[in-house]
């Protein structure tokens, strides 16, 4: 455990100087909660619109900003104040808070720890640098402020006791998590599969009564979270707080996924056909308007509902889904996760940027596990972290987040290179051809060296050639320029990860 308070304690240097940092909306929201589950009795917090914020996370969250708010209050009474407090950012309030986030980290230190214990101590040291120095989670959590590394440590958590075949706790935790953050909620039906024929295999009667326990158990985790709700009759009002479909199917900021290609497609054929004499009327709802629009904002192509994506999305992960049901296999379930997280990102409805997070830090995990897996990682989290960049587009916080992550590059670099070129580390059969290839260590390959050059002339042209030549018009394009770019790099992850569970599962 020394190595993990090590880095842990390394990690929370930086994050106190990152406390006076830029933070978004996102950190009124969270304070309004505290004042929301602290000023108003449990019936009310779903159903109260003081503010814009309204809380739209499922109630065990809600509980934990509840219990934010009883030091909250102590420390400054204006935090947790409904009505004085709203958009209140004093000192006192932005420590707070951000120390907040700091701790719940230690949930992400508890869950990289269980699953790194068992390793060789160089190999452990990479998996706790890869995962608690994340500088993606560093810019969403502790700039741009959320609590991702919170959930995050959740799903390691449940992933560390599946890993150790102990389903009935990991499926407990699963269930927790998405109690408290329901977009995890996509990893459900792999979570579902892979217990039903690992947890309850055996005789019919033991299966039987294996599936009962585990129905019984997470099925309490979910009474004892929605079930005063249903007593108030608001179950309905808080799940249309947590699935609001009418916010359309990309944010403001298109996250770099399918969905950048199938808009792009729309408005190249809409401009050709428009030169060609067609009358294409343009949607009210432009997605290259930098608003969010609706889910009927195409010209050309077949109109998106959410339907479509969670039937793509399933779709997508069946292949994962039945390598769970014909040989469910603990050391591939963190792999089989993250698939299915990367199905969600790249076909879901409305995604953030920021759920790539969800991908990268499971990944972080089985880093090292082959030289293909190290390769695959360092291009994945380059490309991830790059996409987060427009979070932070204040001029003070830009040095900030280029050294984040050209100090995670160099590291990984260093850490992955030394893992693979030592005669002891380990290397399967598939991988010594790789090596011996003439790659150097093998890490970044020629096609992979000129994409993530290619990052750099995106940046280029967005921070410095962009304003040049055009001003202030056109300001989306170097955001779709950004989307575009990653989503490149994130269909190429998920045809990888899509190709290793075929062949390796």
């Amino acid at each position: 455990m020394n190595d993990s308070w090590c880095f842990f304690s390394l990690s929370l240097c930086i994050k106190a100087l990152l406390i006076p940092a830029y933070h978004s909306t996102d950190f009124e929201v969270h304070r309004h909660w505290l004042a929301l589950t602290s000023s108003l009795p449990l019936s009310h917090w779903y159903i109260d619109t003081s503010s814009p914020w309204t809380l739209d996370y499922p109630p065990i969250f809600a509980y934990f900003s509840f219990l934010l708010s009883l030091p909250a209050s102590l420390i400054d009474p204006t935090i947790t104040d409904l009505v004085a407090g709203q958009n209140y950012a004093a000192p006192s309030a932005v420590v707070f808070l951000r120390l907040s986030v700091a701790a719940a980290d230690l949930f992400l230190l508890s869950g990289a720890h269980r699953l790194s214990s068992r390793l060789p101590p160089f190999r452990r040291r990479i998996l706790l640098a890869l995962v608690i120095w994340s500088p993606a989670l560093l810019i969403v959590d502790h700039i741009h402020f959320q609590y991702n590394g919170f959930f995050l440590g959740i799903l390691l958590i449940s992933l560390g006791f599946m890993v150790e075949g102990r389903d009935l706790a990991g499926g407990i935790v699963f269930a927790i998590l998405i109690c408290s953050k329901h977009l995890f909620m996509v990893a459900a039906p792999l979570y579902f599969v892979y217990l039903l024929r690992h947890y309850c295999n055996g005789e019919w009667s033991r299966a039987v009564a294996r599936f009962l326990v585990m129905g019984l158990a997470v099925g309490a985790v979910f009474v004892a979270t929605f079930g005063p709700f249903v007593y108030y009759g608001q179950i309905q009002q808080v799940f249309h707080r947590l699935f609001p479909f009418g916010r359309g199917l990309c944010h403001a900021y298109w996250a770099p996924n399918f969905w950048v290609f199938y808009i792009i497609l729309d408005k190249v054929l809409a401009f050709i056909l428009g030169k060609l004499g067609f009358i294409i009327q343009t949607p009210k709802a432009s997605f290259t308007g930098g608003l969010v629009g609706d889910s009927s904002a195409f010209a050309v192509l077949p109109q998106i509902n959410p339907i479509i994506t969670f039937l793509l999305v399933l779709l997508a992960m069946s292949p994962c889904l039945i390598k769970a049901f014909v040989r469910p296999q603990p050391k591939q379930i963190i792999r089989w996760v993250a698939y299915t997280f990367t199905c969600g990102f790249m076909f879901g409805w409305h995604v953030h940027e920021k759920a790539s997070l969800h991908i990268t830090i499971p990944l972080g995990i089985i880093a090292t596990d082959s030289l293909a897996d190290a390769r695959h990682y360092f291009l994945l989290s380059i490309v991830s972290c790059y996409s987060m960049f427009p979070l932070l587009f204040e001029p003070q916080e830009y040095p900030i987040k280029v050294l984040l992550l050209a100090i995670y590059s160099v590291l990984m670099w260093v850490g992955f290179s030394s893992l693979f070129s030592n005669s002891k580390a380990p290397k399967p059969a598939m991988e010594k051809k790789v090596e011996r290839s003439g790659n150097g260590t093998g890490l970044v390959g020629p096609v992979s060296s000129c994409y993530l050059l290619g990052l750099v002339g995106v940046e280029i042209w967005g921070q410095f050639l962009h304003p040049y030549i055009f001003g202030s018009r056109f300001p989306f394009l170097p955001l779709m320029l950004i989307s575009f770019y990653c989503a490149i790099g994130m269909m190429y992850s998920w045809a990888w990860q899509l190709k290793q569970i075929i062949r390796n599962s």
